[in-house]
């Protein structure tokens, strides 16, 4: 693994709005950053990513079906007791999945470590499925690139797939916060892959959606909602006003409701305690474990809903190195043991490793100044060479 740095193209501003990508800059500063990529050999991605990858997707489908059969790993979670029935019949009724993304620390000399897995609403798509691979074809023909140069990268037929077999030729509804420009841009370029999937789409915020008197959702021209898209964290939707609704609506969601399960950062001590030493986990516990004083001094200081780094804080002999600012933290903590990203330059990476339609299938890459990734770390594109 090594950053090169590189010429960027002069057009690639035009290039990325021309698809949709206008969030490729973020309050003046640059989210899309050319001027250095990330080069690996095939071995690395086969041993470090692609294998972990899909073995780590069926370690998480078996912590599920643990925490499904044992309450007490439930309320461990946070999870609201109203919601374990419904969650419990979307996993026993096999509600399909059709994404996630696992973030590691990666140097290149050891196994990757699992920092969390974003199992539920995953962004990057668009900079991973097209616009990383249209720069990867444009760097070849730029000769910044050996013509042999290849990239692990097959999310967008793996989406279109996944999205093919879940929908069936249905409707889909997608939603979100609308106002963000970063999710309408995922969401408009998740609607052009379910229109090559075949299926009928809606895009509408998240505050349009209604209930008819039965309960049943329905968009703003009061159609069913069967098929829903949402860019909308479960534990976002279970606080709502329409949270109540949940369990008795007649809508099949993507993501399933077990996956409020993986995107719990509970679900990294889980795995310490089904899979302990594994090579691709760090040592991680519930805070009020009395195991989590074997961390020591150092550790990342994690709350179980915490997103785009908010709230995470880096504990170094016992001070705080770094933390993201946020509104988590009411529902608890974990401890992980630290990870230190390898820095490139000044630059901490993260490796994101994707799965899409039960399959590893893609790489992102994303980098800050500092140790903690946050939403307005710069993505940077990857390359296979040798």
């Amino acid at each position: 693994m090594q950053r090169i740095a590189c010429e960027e193209r002069s057009d690639w501003r035009q290039s990325a709005e021309a698809i949709g990508f206008d969030f490729h800059t973020i309050d003046g500063e640059r989210y899309w950053d050319e001027r250095a990529y990330y080069s690996f050999t095939l071995a690395e991605i086969e041993n470090g990513f692609e294998a972990p990858t899909a073995e780590l997707d069926a370690m998480c489908l078996e912590a599920v079906a643990r925490a499904i059969a044992d309450d007490q790993v439930m309320r461990r979670l946070a999870i609201p007791v109203q919601y374990w029935n419904w969650i419990a019949r979307s996993w026993k009724t096999s509600q399909p999945s059709l994404y996630g993304r696992f973030d590691f620390s990666y140097d290149g000399r050891g196994p990757a470590k699992l920092l969390e897995y974003n199992a539920d609403t995953p962004t990057t798509l668009l900079e991973t499925g097209v616009f990383q691979w249209s720069w990867l074809e444009q760097s070849i023909e730029r000769k910044v690139l050996p013509a042999s140069a290849d990239q692990y990268n097959s999310l967008h037929d793996h989406l279109i797939s996944g999205l093919k077999t879940i929908g069936q030729g249905r409707r889909l509804h997608l939603t979100a916060m609308m106002d963000s420009q970063e999710d309408a841009g995922n969401i408009a370029y998740l609607e052009d892959c379910a229109r090559q999937a075949g299926l009928t789409t809606n895009v509408l915020s998240i505050e349009s959606i209604g209930k008819d008197k039965a309960g049943h959702f329905i968009d703003k021209d009061s159609r069913p909602i069967d098929l829903l898209f949402k860019l909308y964290p479960w534990e976002w939707m279970m606080r709502e006003s329409f949270g109540k609704s949940l369990s008795g609506s007649t809508t099949q969601f993507i993501e399933p409701p077990w996956k409020a399960i993986l995107s719990n950062k509970g679900i990294l001590p889980i795995l310490w305690e089904m899979f302990p030493n594994h090579p691709n986990l760090l040592p991680a516990y519930f805070e009020s474990d009395p195991q989590a004083a074997t961390l020591g001094q150092s550790y990342v200081r994690k709350p179980l809903y915490s997103r785009e780094g908010a709230n995470v804080e880096l504990v170094v002999d016992g001070r705080p190195l770094d933390k993201g600012e946020g509104p988590y933290g009411a529902e608890g903590f974990i401890r992980q043991a630290a990870a230190e990203l390898p820095a490139f330059d000044g630059n901490y990476a993260v490796v994101g490793s994707w799965m899409a339609n039960g399959a590893a299938c893609g790489l992102s890459i994303r980098e800050d100044r500092t140790p903690i990734t946050r939403n307005t770390s710069r993505f940077l594109p990857h390359a296979i060479i040798g």
